[in-house]
């Protein structure tokens, strides 16, 4: 299944600049089987674990975050960029290997001890999932893992997350 998944991502040269190849996932989306394929791999990783909340980070992985949520019955969170959000937020700070930015939780997205699992598209440098990880601890989350559709392992993200475990489904 995972050979039939990486059908579904096409890469795209030099976006969003000169050097970087893009894993564009719009296809596998647009798939149906792929994608409810793409989603089994989350929920079977999440199956049997005690889960209060999923959290999803802006914007793709809203797609993958919030299906999983449903689907096992708990919450959602999403982490978005700065200034999307209508309400009081903390906000982390991040590099990314093409710039910097800012991500924010609502203050009340989730309570202390809550255990969630983060979920993205995509582990590259892991300057944004790391963003999100200092979020969950600040409102006091219990970060159990990190699931993300894909990494590219040789730009070593994971390191960021430590002591996170990390579990990738495509390997680049």
């Amino acid at each position: 299944m995972l050979e039939k998944l990486r059908t579904g991502i096409r890469d795209v040269p030099d976006f969003p600049k000169k050097g970087i190849v893009f894993k564009d996932i719009t296809p596998l989306l647009g798939d149906r089987a792929l994608f409810r394929a793409s989603i089994d791999l989350f929920l079977e990783r999440c199956r049997g674990k005690a889960i209060d909340k999923i959290v999803g980070i802006d914007a793709r992985g809203f797609l993958f975050g919030s299906a999983v949520a449903y689907e096992l019955g708990v919450g959602f969170v999403p982490i978005r960029k700065r200034g999307k959000l209508p309400y009081k937020a903390e906000i982390a700070k991040y590099s990314l290997e093409y710039g910097e930015a800012e991500m924010e939780m609502h203050i009340d997205a989730m309570v202390a001890g809550e255990r969630v699992v983060l979920v993205d598209d995509l582990l590259a440098t892991g300057g944004t999932s790391a963003a999100a990880a200092a979020l969950i601890r600040k409102v006091g989350g219990q970060l159990l893992e990190a699931q993300f559709l894909i990494e590219l392992e040789f730009l070593n993200g994971r390191k960021q997350l430590e002591p996170t475990p990390v579990i990738s489904f495509l390997k680049y």
